[in-house]
């Protein structure tokens, strides 16, 4: 029978050990929390090959989440996956509007998707925030139509779509908008716990910045 390891502390360090030892691409030490994360949560070593950082991004999502910034997601499921409690510590709250009541109705009004409208009801929360995209190629494109505006820019966004409608299209689009800090894994993958993700690796790295 196999012997499994069973001390969680064991285990994530064990982990991490494995991940580090098979990165391929030359990464900051700053970057390297992320890219761990990522390739930890998906179970996908493969991942580096498509992870994307823009060289503000880890320095400008850190700045905004020691500041207090909002963190604002497209989906609940994102929302739930980013630790709430550590967050907050750093004054900081986690916010998705999706299924705010006037959001449906606006949605239909205006032919288009509910994630999507969400976002456009509420430009001001942008100014200064993580945005975190786990769902939703539509809202990544409203994201990036709003952040044209510097009084609606966020400080980073986390974009990171699945599927094949929309979502390699949509994180392409970010990718090239390098005036804009950025994290995002290129293609079809995504969803809602790498997004998640990339957001608890920046504030396990904030506050261990400033508990220093």
């Amino acid at each position: 029978m196999t012997a499994f390891i069973l001390d969680p502390g064991h285990i994530e360090a064990e982990s991490m050990r494995i991940i580090r030892a098979g990165l391929t691409r030359p990464w900051t030490e700053d970057e390297f929390p992320v890219v761990e994360r990522l390739i930890h949560t998906s179970g996908d070593p493969s991942l580096e090959s498509v992870i994307a950082i823009h060289p503000q991004a880890i320095a400008s999502g850190l700045k905004a989440l020691k500041a207090g910034a909002t963190v604002i997601t497209d989906v609940e499921m994102v929302r739930a996956g980013i630790s709430k409690q550590k967050l907050k510590s750093l004054g900081g709250t986690v916010e998705c509007f999706l299924n705010a009541p006037e959001v449906a109705e606006q949605a239909k009004a205006w032919g288009i998707t509910r994630s999507m409208t969400a976002f456009r009801l509420n430009p001001e929360r942008l100014h200064n925030s993580v945005v975190a995209i786990g769902n939703a190629p539509t809202a990544l494109i409203e994201v990036l139509r709003l952040a044209e505006n510097p009084e609606t820019r966020p400080a980073l966004i986390i974009g990171i779509p699945v599927g094949f409608i929309g979502a390699k299209e949509s994180k392409d689009i970010l990718w090239e908008r390098q005036d804009i800090p950025s994290v995002t894994v290129l293609g079809t993958r995504g969803g809602s716990p790498l997004a998640a993700t990339v957001v608890n690796a920046l504030i396990y790295t904030a506050l261990r910045q400033l508990n220093k």
